[in-house]
């Protein structure tokens, strides 16, 4: 099944999304990760389409969305991207799934506006926030931001000479992909350049935040969160694990370990994770 692909602009960027199936049922949003594409959730999304309509957005920098003038990246332009999503689909509320920065950019959508989400699943979308970390002082946060930045200054993207060698980049980069997965994975999330192919995100999303994560202000906005949530793990991430957070702002929620699993559950165990999304959705 080949989704259909549409347009719409946040902040004056324009932005690409995939829909899937019919529009006359319920609208399902599904949310990628960092330095991913709106593609890598076909399987997810062709299991789905029998009950929903599924719209899955490429993040600003990602896919065929538009690159953000000046490199700035940060959850809070994610989520307004996601905002201008909803309105643009104008069908809300929303089931909404989100892996890794796509489950953290779901929550702040959620608590932002939780009459605009149904239901919600992260997936590895709380680990790489810093919970236990103590936080640097803010001229040192800055100094190293400003030098993060320069540095991309002079990165040019890596071309790889095939389709082939950069999906041997995509198989190292996560050991559970299957052949078959990996090169859906990369011929979708690759531009062919006159020196071969390059991936399709900014190198400016690889830059971080004077502003690191904020404790209090995150609780606030989960806190608003009042639709069923489902929260999952890959037992074999490199993510902080749900033993180390304080779950206490949500309200209705329940967390899964997914065993065999890493960072990608929707890729490394595909049956297990939809067996979960099923009973969460049906429940």
């Amino acid at each position: 099944m080949q989704p259909q692909s549409r347009f719409y602009v946040s902040q004056r960027l324009e932005m690409h999304y995939a829909v899937w199936g019919d529009e006359t049922k319920p609208p399902l949003i599904l949310i990628h990760g960092t330095r991913d594409h709106a593609r890598s959730w076909d399987r997810v999304a062709e299991a789905l389409v029998d009950r929903y309509c599924v719209y899955a957005p490429d993040l600003r920098g990602h896919g065929d969305s538009a690159w953000a003038l000046g490199g700035n990246y940060s959850i809070i332009d994610y989520a307004l991207d996601i905002h201008a999503l909803g309105e643009a689909i104008g069908r809300a509320p929303y089931t909404v799934v989100g892996h890794s920065l796509g489950g953290g950019v779901a929550l702040q959508y959620a608590g932002t506006f939780p009459e605009k989400v149904e239901r919600l699943v992260t997936i590895e979308g709380l680990g790489g926030m810093g919970w236990g970390r103590e936080r640097r002082p803010a001229h040192v946060r800055m100094r190293d931001w400003v030098e993060s930045m320069h540095r991309l200054e002079g990165r040019t993207l890596h071309a790889y000479p095939t389709i082939d060698a950069a999906t041997e980049r995509m198989v190292g980069a996560n050991r559970h992909l299957t052949p078959e997965l990996a090169r859906h994975l990369t011929e979708h999330g690759v531009r062919k350049m006159d020196d071969g192919y390059t991936w399709k995100f900014d190198n400016y999303t690889h830059a971080g935040s004077p502003f690191e994560f904020n404790m209090e202000d995150a609780r606030d906005l989960w806190n608003q969160i009042r639709c069923p949530m489902l929260i999952i793990w890959g037992k074999e991430s490199w993510g902080n694990r749900p033993g180390a957070m304080d779950f206490s702002a949500f309200h209705d929620y329940r967390s899964v370990e997914v065993a065999n699993a890493g960072h990608w559950v929707h890729h490394d165990q595909f049956g297990v994770f939809m067996e979960h999304v099923n009973a969460f959705l049906n429940g």
